[in-house]
């Protein structure tokens, strides 16, 4: 177990850092201290990581619910569009400062991970279960015999069976006897079902592993969760209450019947006796079973929709038949809407949409609310803390094949952009309905302008256009009226001094 499995990229020596708290580094479920033996410091069926084990298998269970579920795929949906043939996403590599070589290799190696991923048929796939479990493990896979292939497979690991580690290694302060953290360590640890028993696993090297966790973290920031955790208590709440409507509506809403059966002076044991053969005769069915074909008597059977039968001495009315009525306001689902809703809220996904009969409308912009805007740009954060698991993914591609090294991609993550195709009609009515409050309020000040306002001031501060824009709007403009053919001012002239020639000259 002293060995660690899987490749590990060489780097240059780090400059050594001493504090007294270890570096903050997302995703990390397990810290231990650096040291003693294997089987003992780390434990995957107890402690936090089963913990968050047990927290995965609620988000699983928690993704079948039908409010979760629809709420899921109109995020999936919005996040995922595989319906366009150039694939779900792109790359972007426009702020890169580096020759048309350079970024044509590296486009081709994003579209390498791409396909490993299958992105164009498993996309949504991916993207969903990345979304319910809060994190997604890959395994890169390379040709030990030739590393300077690249990454040959890509192979989902469930993030049951898998945890990131952290060694951390303390040293003592002299002055204060403080902690002090000279260095850490980190590696994954993978263990199958059937290992449990040594409470022992195989560790891994991070460079064999891609990790991408949702980004959203526990109280005390030692647990990766879910986006569906602030919605479990909800989704508790919701599902007692319509199971609780569900009984209520089968015990209060039939009519039932009770009979006061008139058992005279008769002692007691007879007179229950007299009581049960009137029970026996009128409530003896005869059921048909349409699976079988038999018919069964469930005369001894009672259920708790069934009529109620009471003595009654002699002295009374005899024997009465009354109607016990039913449930009343069965009808109203105030309370299991209102849950349905708080749910959605939780899911940040706009109340309309669980309102199945509504329509969208493609109308005037002012059709769409506040929630609608709020949701595009939850899927834009959704979007860009996915796209790490393609950045983690080609950083290692790009190092294996030697198009740049590890201090060469520092300096590019930030000007790569990973883009996804968009497919919300939302957006496009917002920027036209802006479009045109624009353009409205151009022609308000139009009078003005000249005089009180410059045509450069306005194309900034009210058009929104930069300071290329405008040079080249000015440029395409110039170049537009050069092209149009002037027209002939001879011909036009003889029109406009017969019209302009003043009545009284012919009197004259």
């Amino acid at each position: 177990m002293a060995e660690i499995f899987g490749y590990e990229i060489k780097r240059k020596a780090e400059p050594k850092k001493i504090s007294f708290v270890p570096p903050d580094d997302e995703g990390v479920g397990n810290v231990i201290n650096a040291g003693g033996h294997y089987g003992q410091y780390i434990d995957m069926d107890g402690g936090q990581a089963k913990n968050e084990n047990d927290q995965i298998i609620k988000y699983r269970d928690a993704a079948m619910h039908p409010e979760v579920d629809a709420a899921i795929e109109d995020i999936v949906n919005e996040a995922i569009v595989t319906t366009t043939a150039e694939g779900p996403v792109a790359i972007i590599l426009e702020d890169i400062n580096q020759p048309a070589t350079i970024k044509n290799k590296i486009r081709e190696e994003f579209y390498k991970i791409v396909e490993m991923l299958n992105m164009n048929f498993q996309g949504s796939d991916i993207f969903r279960k990345w979304y319910v479990d809060g994190r997604i493990y890959y395994h890169k896979i390379i040709d030990t015999a030739n590393p300077k292939g690249g990454i040959i497979e890509l192979r989902c690991i469930d993030p049951l069976k898998i945890k990131k580690v952290r060694e951390v290694k303390k040293d003592k302060d002299k002055a204060t006897g403080e902690s002090l953290v000279k260095g850490t360590k980190e590696y994954y640890v993978f263990q199958n079902q059937n290992m449990n028993k040594t409470n022992q696993g195989l560790r891994i090297t991070k460079d064999a592993i891609a990790y991408c966790t949702s980004g959203l973290f526990s109280s005390d920031h030692k647990r990766v969760v879910s986006y569906l955790h602030k919605s479990l208590k909800t989704l508790n709440q919701l599902k007692m209450m319509e199971d609780s409507l569900v009984i209520y509506r089968l015990s209060r809403a039939p009519e039932r019947r009770i009979f006061y059966i008139d058992v005279g002076n008769l002692p007691k044991g007879k007179a229950e006796e007299y009581l049960k053969n009137i029970m026996s005769k009128y409530r003896n069915k005869l059921v048909y079973n349409a699976t079988t074909g038999e018919i069964k008597d469930h005369a001894k059977q009672m259920s708790m929709l069934e009529d109620f039968w009471l003595p009654r001495r002699e002295g009374g009315r005899g024997t009465e038949i009354t109607t016990l009525p039913g449930g009343e306001n069965l009808g109203q689902i105030d309370d299991i809407v209102y849950f349905q809703k708080k749910l959605y809220r939780s899911l940040n996904v706009p109340i309309n949409r669980l309102e199945q009969e509504s329509q969208f409308s493609l109308g005037r912009s002012t059709e769409i609310n506040r929630d609608e805007l709020k949701f595009q740009k939850f899927i834009d954060r959704l979007r860009m803390r996915f796209a790490h698991l393609f950045y983690g993914i080609l950083k290692k591609q790009l190092i294996l094949k030697g198009i740049c090294t590890e201090e060469d991609w520092e300096s590019w993550k930030n000007d790569i952009t990973v883009d996804f195709v968009k497919d919300n009609h939302f957006t496009e009515l917002r920027d036209i309905e802006v479009l045109r409050e624009r353009i409205q309020t151009l022609d308000m000040v139009q009078n003005y302008v000249g005089e009180y306002y410059s045509k450069e001031w306005v194309q900034k501060n009210i058009l929104m256009l930069s300071d290329e824009d405008v040079d080249n709007m000015k440029k395409e403009i110039d170049g537009e009226s050069e092209e149009e053919p002037e027209e002939e001012p001879e011909q036009q002239a003889p029109a406009q001094k017969f019209e302009l020639k003043p009545v009284g000259d012919d009197n004259e």
